[in-house]
Parts: C-alpha cells; sequence; structure tokens
C-alpha cells in the first residue's frame, strides 16, 4: 500500500525527476541542451530577421527560453554539471558575462529530487534490502534537494530525529566527464570567449566536486565545525551519527530553525548581532582555521528564534586554503585598508590576478573594483549594507573591465572560493537590512 502511496506521489509530483546515472545518458543531456539552444537561436534570429533588424549572436543566443532550457537541463542532471553551474553564477562577474551568470543563477534555488524508486535502490544499495527498519518514520519526500544530494527527515534507533543526506547515483563517477562536457557546450555557445584560460579553474572544480560527493570528508567537517563552535553559543551544528552514516549517506540529528533570511522581521539590533557573528566566522574560518565553508546558499543558515541562535548546515563544499594563500590575502586586506596601491598590487599578483602593466588604464580599474569589493572592510565604523548601492556599482565597474579582453585571465581558484563566501555574507547582510563593523572585525586577523 505504501509503495502504491509512493507511486501516487511520483506521478503528481513534478519535482520529482529521475537522474541520469550513465555517461552515456548525462552526455545526451548535454546533447539535448546543445541542440535545444541552437533551434532556439535559429527561431529568433529569423524572429528579428523579420522584425526589420540585425541579429546579434548573443542576443539570440540569451533569450528567456534558451536560459529555461540551460537551467532546466543541468537541473535534471544534478551532480557537477549543476554545480559547475552554481560554481560559476556566484563569481562577481569579473569574466563570465553577467547573462550567463543569470542563467546560471537559477539553479541555486532549483528543489527536484529524485523519485521514489531511485531513492530507495540508493538506501538498499547502502544499507542493505531491510535498510527501512533502521530508521522510524522515514521521509520519502525530502526536507531539502541540492546539487550533489538530497535530505531526508527520520528517527534514530535512540529516539533522536535526526536527517540523512543521500547522494544521487552516479554523481561521484559523472564528475569528470560533466565539467568537461558543460565547458565544452559554453565555449561552443561563444558565452566564454576563445582567449580565456579557465583549465585550471576547471581543474580544481572537478577536484573540489569529489571532495563534496565524498561523505567521510563532510563528515570530518562536520565533526571538526561542531568542536569548534561548541562552546560557542551564538552556533549549533548539527551532531554527526557515525554508526548510521554510508559512503552515499551521511546522517546527523535533526535541528530545526527559521530560513535566515526571516531574521529581517527583526528588530534591527538582532539582526546586527546575527550578521555580525556569521562575519566573524567567515573571517575565522580563513585567517585562523584555514577551513571555509565557501557555499553561501542562504539554504545553508537557519535561526532559531528561541535561542537566537545560528544553525550552520551542509559543509560539503568546505575547502582547506594554502598559509600562502591566508598570508597574500591578508596583505592584499591591510594594503587596501591603508590605501597602498602598490603593495595591493604586489599582492594581488602574488595571489595569481593578472593587474595589467603599470600606470594603465586596465590596472586602475582593476584597483578599482578591488577596492569597491572591499568597501565594507574599508568602511571606518558600522556599514549600512541596507542603504549601499556597491552592487550595482560593482557591476557596472565590472563591465569596463570587460572590455579589456586582451587582460582577461580567470581569477585564482582559491581567491574566487573565498570570493564567493565574501559576496554571499554581504549579500545576506543586504537582504536582512543589517548594519556591521566590518573594519572593526577584520582588524583582528590583519593587524
Amino acid at each position: 500500500m505504501a509503495k502504491d502511496k509512493d507511486k501516487d506521489t511520483q506521478r503528481k509530483d513534478p519535482n520529482q525527476k529521475a537522474i541520469p546515472t550513465s555517461r552515456v545518458g548525462r552526455f545526451a543531456r548535454v546533447a539535448r541542451m546543445a541542440s535545444g539552444v541552437a533551434g532556439g537561436m535559429l527561431a529568433e534570429g529569423t524572429r528579428q530577421l523579420r522584425a526589420g533588424k540585425r541579429p546579434r549572436a548573443r542576443d539570440m543566443l540569451l533569450t528567456p527560453a534558451n536560459a529555461r532550457r540551460v537551467a532546466d537541463q543541468l537541473a535534471t542532471m544534478r551532480g557537477a554539471a549543476m554545480k559547475v553551474g552554481q560554481i560559476l553564477s556566484m563569481d562577481t562577474g569579473d569574466f563570465l558575462p553577467r547573462e550567463l551568470a543569470d542563467i546560471l543563477a537559477r539553479l541555486r534555488s532549483d528543489a527536484r529530487y529524485m523519485p521514489t524508486q531511485q531513492l530507495r535502490k540508493v538506501m538498499s544499495d547502502a544499507y542493505g534490502a531491510d535498510w527501512e527498519q533502521l530508521f522510524y518514520g522515514f521521509e520519502i519526500k525530502p526536507l531539502a534537494a541540492a546539487s550533489i544530494g538530497q535530505v531526508h527527515k527520520a528517527v534514530a534507533p535512540d529516539g533522536r530525529e535526526m536527517v540523512l543526506k543521500v547522494q544521487y547515483p552516479g554523481v561521484a563517477s559523472s564528475i569528470d566527464s560533466d565539467v568537461d562536457n558543460i565547458a565544452t557546450l559554453l565555449r561552443m555557445s561563444g558565452l566564454l570567449p576563445a582567449e580565456l584560460d579557465i583549465q585550471p579553474l576547471l581543474n580544481d572544480a572537478k577536484q573540489q566536486l569529489k571532495d563534496e560527493a565524498d561523505y567521510h570528508k563532510e563528515a570530518d567537517f562536520l565533526q571538526a565545525f561542531g568542536d569548534l563552535l561548541r562552546d560557542d553559543e551564538r552556533f549549533l551544528v548539527p551532531e554527526l551519527l557515525p554508526d548510521l552514516s554510508r559512503r552515499t549517506v551521511l546522517a546527523m540529528t535533526y535541528v530545526s530553525g527559521k530560513p535566515i533570511e526571516s531574521i529581517v522581521a527583526l528588530p534591527q539590533a538582532e539582526r546586527d548581532r546575527v550578521m555580525t557573528a556569521l562575519v566573524e566566522l567567515m573571517f575565522l574560518e580563513l585567517f585562523e582555521l584555514r577551513m571555509v565553508q565557501t557555499d553561501p546558499n542562504f539554504a545553508n543558515y537557519l535561526y532559531r528564534s528561541s535561542t537566537g541562535q545560528i544553525v550552520l548546515l551542509d559543509f560539503g563544499a568546505t575547502r582547506h586554503f594554502k598559509a600562502g594563500f591566508v598570508n597574500n590575502y591578508r596583505k592584499l586586506l591591510g594594503a587596501a585598508m591603508s590605501h597602498d596601491h602598490a603593495r595591493l598590487v604586489a599582492a594581488a599578483e602574488r595571489i595569481g590576478y593578472a593587474m595589467g602593466d603599470e600606470d594603465s588604464q586596465y590596472r586602475a580599474l582593476v584597483l578599482e573594483l578591488f577596492l569597491l569589493a572591499l568597501e565594507p572592510l574599508r568602511h571606518e565604523g558600522v556599514y549600512d549594507f541596507a542603504h549601499s548601492d556597491m552592487a550595482r556599482r560593482m557591476s557596472e565597474l565590472a563591465e569596463e573591465v570587460a572590455d579589456y579582453r586582451d587582460f582577461w585571465r580567470a581569477p585564482p581558484t582559491d581567491a574566487m572560493y573565498f570570493h564567493r563566501k565574501l559576496g554571499g555574507m554581504f549579500l545576506l547582510a543586504s537582504r536582512v537590512k543589517a548594519r556591521v563593523d566590518v573594519n572593526q572585525l577584520i582588524k583582528r586577523f590583519i593587524s
């Protein structure tokens, strides 16, 4: 009877999509996406010609219909195909066309999940045919779904509420081919300039994704953050349940809370306190731990109104940073805060940024972009994110930098991953209309 009910749910729920698990099946998805985009370009070009306009390739490619085609196919594939889109879409616009970033940004809010039959197969492979006897009240419909896996609620044998993060089948084995296929599609589309070498970024993305698909590593990160913050009453981290975890299923205690964005309805002082804690934690992760949870997705944070605690979720995207990068980044921030442009350029070049020739207009623009991106850190006193137009000014300046294609280079991977987190925190601060003395927080780590 329960299985019949599962089938009824599957038929009625459009968010259930079977995940292609074979390399051939996943490549077919990319080919179908490319074919659909090409057909959409042809139709749009014909429409513009009939209207008496001379169609441009970018206008034909970046239509709403093509945006849906790309986002929908990547969302159905999940795994590395979806994750590489999320990674690229979090860039601040230094080298990605804004239109492409907007297309890929759709992936960050996608909530499709496995059909019940596919889920049962994954659970049987992990725990055996009698897996349902291990858990009480296992909920077939997930609490959340993301690029690598989906989360289900259950009750542990000891009676505690728990969640199981279940990895999508075929995700780990398809990482290399997925990343290569998506990169090829982006190049063929003309959205990425031919002269832009993103191979180092792609190679690093593959390794990062393999780490995210290794639930044993995520378990270690979950345990490490839990130990680190055990005595910090501002934060709450789920407890790892190692005996119930497997290679493709991560088990932990269930911690409830409201979406972090909900604090926008709270008094100003509470919003400021929460965002100050999160920004301070970000700096602590980079400068003291050299271990940063780099995924700034708002869904990774919850707020417990009863205690005022911030719940931290999902440590799969945690990344270790080398001491050399951290030291050079500390010098970059120090130079930016003291308005020492020569030291800032030197630190940026040591990190791996292309800064252009001395006294060139390109260098002046990149310097201006750096200083603008770090404005909250450089501002003395409380920075009011709610009334800041920093994002708009950065977008306008990035368009000017984009005109200098001869200087384009994919950003250093460590810097890009940290800037994802930095940009995400600033975006959240703007969303909840917080005021944070970022300058005071950062002085502790660079003085």
